[in-house]
């Protein structure tokens, strides 16, 4: 039986389902704007002793961070600044808006479809509040497209997936692997002022909401393997083996897509890790991003409880492959 198809306003009504937040109506000040700022970068559980992954407090602890990090912006007020002819040029010239634009949109569905399988209620609305915040994730990619006249494919209809949890695994390690280099790309857009500060600091909610993503996902991950018994862990594991067995397969080749009208789009499914040279006038050393990308890393989720586990694969996979990297300055 084929998987069923939904389009924008179905995925739109399933992720509504679930409770959503109320944003101001209007555009909050600066000093609104700076007090959310901190909230969505700084959290410590007020709960003494360590958050045992599988037990009541650890869940609870990493939902009420991910509730009380919520960030109130709303894409409909942010400022898309005027962009000079060449910053236009470079931006619209970048080959990631097709798949970026359909990846959140694929994210919300599968993390809303997810979320409607949980029991526990805590847990629930932390996936959904996730889901609904990659539907804004989406909206602003849309928004922002249409404000510098990026052309888009027209979207296909979004799959509902057949194993909720594959699907919810496959977009929360993919993110994992993608938020990891995407901070550090960030910070290679700020360094090298090809883009002006202004849409820069419009973009910056959104890497750091990508940040609080992967922190719920790692200590998700590490509660629900935990609640398993040793038959079902090995399921799970077996389970998490193949995605990324999947997610490396994908990231070696370009991602193939129809768009709404059945036509075939190719584009770089690995621009994360491929696409620092877009975003600098000069050559950058490979090394060099690699460092960055880690210390960027660890400035995202430095304001948050340490005692909440981050994602460690791919932090670990690069600190080992930077031991035996020389810099292309030197070499």
């Amino acid at each position: 039986m084929n998987e069923p198809s939904l389009d924008g306003f179905a995925v739109e009504q399933l992720i509504q389902g679930f409770r959503s937040p109320e944003l101001p109506q209007l555009k909050p000040d600066q000093a609104t704007i700076e007090a959310a700022d901190r909230k969505v970068r700084h959290w410590t559980s007020e709960v003494a002793g360590t958050l045992k992954p599988g037990s009541d407090v650890h869940r609870s602890e990493m939902c009420r961070m991910f509730r009380e990090t919520f960030s109130p912006y709303r894409p409909s007020v942010l400022d898309w600044p005027q962009l000079a002819p060449d910053a236009l040029g470079r931006i619209v010239a970048l080959p990631i808006w097709d798949i970026a634009v359909q990846t959140e949109g694929r994210a919300r569905l599968r993390m809303a479809a997810y979320a409607g399988t949980i029991s526990e209620p805590d847990v629930r609305d932390a996936l959904a509040l996730n889901a609904w915040e990659e539907s804004r994730h989406k909206e602003v990619l849309s928004r922002m497209v249409a404000a510098y006249g990026i052309p888009l494919a027209s979207e296909a209809p979004y799959t509902y997936p057949k194993d909720a949890e594959w699907a919810y695994l496959v977009t929360g390690y993919s993110e994992c692997i993608d938020s990891f280099f995407a901070f550090g790309l960030f910070e290679v857009a700020r360094r090298s002022g090809l883009f002006p500060p202004e849409l820069v600091e419009t973009f910056e909610p959104v890497i750091q909401e990508e940040c609080r993503h992967i922190l719920l996902f790692a200590n998700w991950a590490a509660w629900h393997r935990a609640k398993l018994s040793w038959s079902r862990r090995i399921r799970f594991e077996l389970k998490v083996a193949a995605v990324w067995a999947f997610l490396v397969w994908e990231r070696l080749r370009l991602a193939q897509t129809l768009d709404a009208d059945g036509k075939e789009h190719k584009q770089d499914n690995n621009f994360t890790i491929n696409g620092a040279q877009s975003l600098s006038s000069v050559k950058v050393d490979l090394r060099e991003l690699m460092a960055l990308c880690l210390a960027e890393n660890e400035r995202r989720f430095s304001g948050y409880d340490p005692r909440l586990l981050r994602p460690e694969t791919i932090p670990k996979i690069v600190g080992f492959a930077l031991r035996f990297m020389r810099s292309e300055k030197t070499s």
